[in-house]
């Protein structure tokens, strides 16, 4: 039997007419525009153009200045991710056909096969705050998991976790992942078409294909998602490598997309991970409660926010994924007395933030290490 979880009661019982103000304002909010969007969309990928135009006469006076242009790349780069995001949830345009050419545009620009992700991010918005079945990029560990873990390993967990890193998880992220595990699954489809053609030569290759398990894709037509944003990305690397030279082109994308996927981890991470955050198992879980209590609420300045096009107020977004990000930063402004539960997390905390990795399970919560080693003499954790 589950020990009494420690901490406030519910939200749903703490104030449920708060939830239900929040319900109607949320609803008066989803005010998809078509030119709203579009004028999210030239802003970002116009001078996304540009920079790389300026590469290759920046490389010619300096490379610091190449660097500068990187770096500022990057941040183009995380708004065409969340702008991909968006389309996935269908929210920065009206009509659904636009958010899936758009997305698809984002997907390719930011490398990662957009309708797939997005159906894995739909689970991570169905399961918001279960960390029995969704435990976040950073694949957090129980607390009793990680007691179970000896010194060397429990240090390598803490070090894999560290803020520095998020560069190469962020190649890993977006790079790396979706091309090795589209051309592993691509090559075990072919052999296995091969192998059952030789076997049962009667039946087609569709059949055959059809008869296919992986776990990189679900079905025929995220593989072809898949496919087809490798293969327009690539045809990207061979204009770069063209226009630019193989290694100055190289050198910029590779910085620039493993910055922005590495800032795209640390963005959601935080979002979820930060003291305390709600942290529910199946049992007694709660959506709107996770939305509250295990969202937060990131302060950043005026300009980060435009890049980041305002995932910042993720409280609002798991409330409504439907709602544009161009009405979120109004709907919290003009409602913010609803959202005092909601932690705020400036840009000076994200480093504690990023610490909290571990699944406080009886207490329901997202701890840090160092606050479980002070615990851990007091009382055993399960």
């Amino acid at each position: 039997m589950r020990e009494p979880v420690l901490g406030r009661p519910p939200f749903r019982e703490l104030n449920s007419r708060r939830q239900k103000k929040r319900t109607l304002i949320i609803g008066r909010d989803l005010r998809r525009d078509n030119l709203k969007g579009l004028t999210q969309v030239i802003p970002t990928l116009v001078p996304l153009a540009l920079l790389w135009l300026a590469v290759a006469p920046s490389a010619a006076v300096s490379y610091g200045l190449t660097a500068a242009i990187t770096l500022l790349m990057s941040l183009f780069l995380l708004r065409v991710f969340v702008l991909m995001h968006e389309c996935g949830h269908e929210s920065l345009f009206r009509g659904n056909g636009l958010n899936k050419v758009f997305g698809f545009a984002f997907g390719v620009v930011s490398g990662m096969p957009q309708y797939v992700w997005s159906k894995h991010h739909a689970y991570h918005h169905a399961t918001n705050g279960n960390w029995d079945k969704y435990r976040g990029p950073l694949e957090i560990k129980s607390v009793a998991e990680y007691q179970v873990l000896n010194a060397r390993q429990q240090r390598a967990y803490q070090r894999a976790r560290n803020i520095w890193l998020a560069p190469i998880a962020g190649f890993s992220y977006v790079v790396f992942n979706p091309r090795v595990t589209w051309m592993k699954g691509s090559v075990a489809l072919v052999a296995h078409i091969l192998k059952g053609k030789l076997a049962r030569p009667g039946i087609s290759f569709r059949a055959h294909a059809a008869t296919f398990k992986t776990r990189y894709w679900a079905d025929a037509e995220e593989y072809w998602h898949m496919a087809w944003n490798n293969v327009a990305l690539l045809g990207l690397w061979v204009f770069g490598c063209w226009a630019l030279g193989p290694l100055l082109f190289f050198v910029v994308y590779l910085a620039s997309t493993s910055l922005a996927g590495g800032a795209g981890i640390v963005l959601f991470t935080v979002q979820h991970n930060f003291e305390h955050s709600y942290a529910s198992g199946d049992e007694g879980w709660d959506r709107d409660t996770a939305a509250i209590r295990g969202t937060s609420f990131l302060v950043l300045p005026r300009w980060l926010h435009w890049f980041t096009a305002n995932i910042a107020y993720h409280h609002i977004h798991h409330l409504s994924a439907r709602i544009p990000n161009y009405c979120l930063a109004k709907c919290h402004a003009e409602n913010e007395q609803l959202f005092s539960d909601v932690t705020r997390i400036g840009l000076s905390q994200i480093p504690a933030a990023l610490k909290c990795i571990l699944w406080d399970t009886r207490a329901r919560r997202i701890i840090s290490v160092a606050e479980h080693q002070r615990q851990r003499p007091q009382s055993g954790f399960a």
